[in-house]
């Protein structure tokens, strides 16, 4: 067990220079967690704002990790170009890490110890009756020619620790492999090492039996966490760096956009197409799919997630392109006739990341306009054929996209339409 003072946490080195922020440059893409056997990295996505305190930096970790788990799978974590270990890489169950430290650390700092039932002689407690009728003798007592027997000490039940066991030799093992790879995130200290415990097979069959003897709710987090962590190690490359992300943070910007503003049932707002074909019976429709709708004080906003670097660079070619700005369009235009929606009231906009704290603009809001795209070929009468530009702090997204969002869509909704009063653009859009 390590001492409380070890486990207090010193400022030496700071979370901070564990975090990096991408730029969308280059090879400069990866959201998430890496880790191997000296540490780790959290990526966070384009636009985010780290925050000042050690405290709250932390949060925004465990937050990203949560989002990350939330809103991609499988297949979305996979490291592309990686070869063999990519798949490897993908498992890395950074949440059955995470359990075995905040247990560990929980239990201020003492693993995990199964107590041996020992038994003594004593006149109360709590008494074993089988082990007391075998070994105590009772006193016998004569009443109205009624033999009875008397005891006056018991075989009483207690436990002791049992230290040598193979399970807090697992435990061992796995509180230090989960602080090589993620306790930065938590002190800056590293437990002691773990001393000889089991190979990797013989510790998930110890497991696997832990799991199926014992219905205590914690003790089955615990051993489920430790099993995972065992089934994701390499043992012919223990020093391998694993990691927890995507390379495609675009998609969960995507949804991000949705979780926070959109309705649940969009499909009414897909247009649809279809072929004729010569040699098949049926027509193959293929629909446009909006990335969002928002459904919100009677009107209407068909929101296209964007996860385009403008917010950071300033640069007009990191803006979405015609071929984006005519798609914005076409759905509005089918939902205004197809749904009967009242185009006074239908909206539409492009909604990218960006640092409220640091930009090219001097903007400090967490949602800013920056202009509009329109097309040439239009009159740009009607308000979607405005579309505007919506820059949202990738920060307040990611901690503000679950729960109750009234209040952020009313934000959105006063920021697209205070965007069109300013009046219509002029010239052409910017963008490819």
């Amino acid at each position: 067990m390590v001492s409380e003072t070890s486990l207090r946490e010193t400022e030496a080195e700071g979370v901070r220079a564990h975090c990096h922020v991408n730029t969308n440059e280059g090879g400069d893409r990866f959201v998430g967690i890496k880790a191997g056997p000296e540490g780790g990295m959290a990526f966070f996505p384009i636009g985010y704002g780290l925050p000042e305190t050690e405290d709250e930096l932390r949060a925004d970790i465990r937050n990203l990790i949560q989002v990350l788990s939330e809103l991609t799978t499988r297949e979305e974590r996979v490291l592309a170009g990686r070869g063999s270990s990519a798949a490897r890489q993908a498992e890395f169950p950074v949440n059955a890490y995470r359990t075995v430290i905040e247990t560990y650390l929980a239990a201020g700092g003492a693993y995990y110890v199964e107590r041996e039932p020992v038994y003594r002689t004593a006149v109360s407690g709590n008494i074993h009756w089988p082990r007391t009728v075998r070994r105590q003798r009772p006193l016998v007592q004569q009443k109205g020619g009624v033999s009875s027997f008397v005891y006056t000490e018991f075989s009483v039940r207690a436990s002791e620790p049992d230290e040598a066991k193979l399970i807090t030799r697992i435990h061992r093992f796995c509180v230090y492999e989960a602080f090589r790879r993620l306790g930065w995130l938590y002190v800056s200290h590293m437990p002691e090492p773990p001393g000889p415990h089991p190979d990797v097979k013989t510790s998930l069959a110890v497991l696997n039996g832990k799991l199926a003897a014992t219905n205590d709710d914690r003790k089955r987090t615990l051993f489920q966490a430790m099993r995972d962590m065992l089934l994701s190690l390499d043992e012919e490359h223990p020093e391998m760096e694993v990691s927890f992300g995507t390379e495609n943070f675009e998609r969960v910007w995507e949804k991000l956009v949705n979780r926070a503003f959109g309705v649940r049932d969009k499909s009414r707002y897909f247009p649809q197409a279809r072929w004729y074909l010569k040699y098949n019976k049926n027509g193959e429709r293929r629909p446009l799919l909006p990335d969002t709708v928002m459904v919100w004080d009677g009107k209407t906003y068909v929101l296209d997630a964007k996860c385009y670097r403008y917010g950071c660079t300033g640069n007009p070619d990191h803006l979405p392109g015609s071929s984006s700005i005519h798609k914005q369009i076409t759905y509005g235009e089918y939902i205004e006739r197809a749904c009967g929606v009242d185009p006074d009231t239908l909206f539409n906009a492009f909604i990218m990341p960006y640092n409220c704290a640091r930009n090219p603009f001097g903007l400090k809001g967490e949602m800013e306009v920056i202009g509009e795209a329109v097309g040439d070929w239009r009159e740009n009468r009607k308000y979607y054929e405005r579309i505007q530009g919506i820059l949202v702090d990738t920060r307040h997204l990611m901690r503000h996209y679950a729960g109750n969002t009234e209040e952020e869509k009313q934000k959105l909704a006063d920021c697209i339409e205070t965007g069109l009063a300013a009046g219509p653009a002029r010239g052409s859009a910017s963008g490819e």
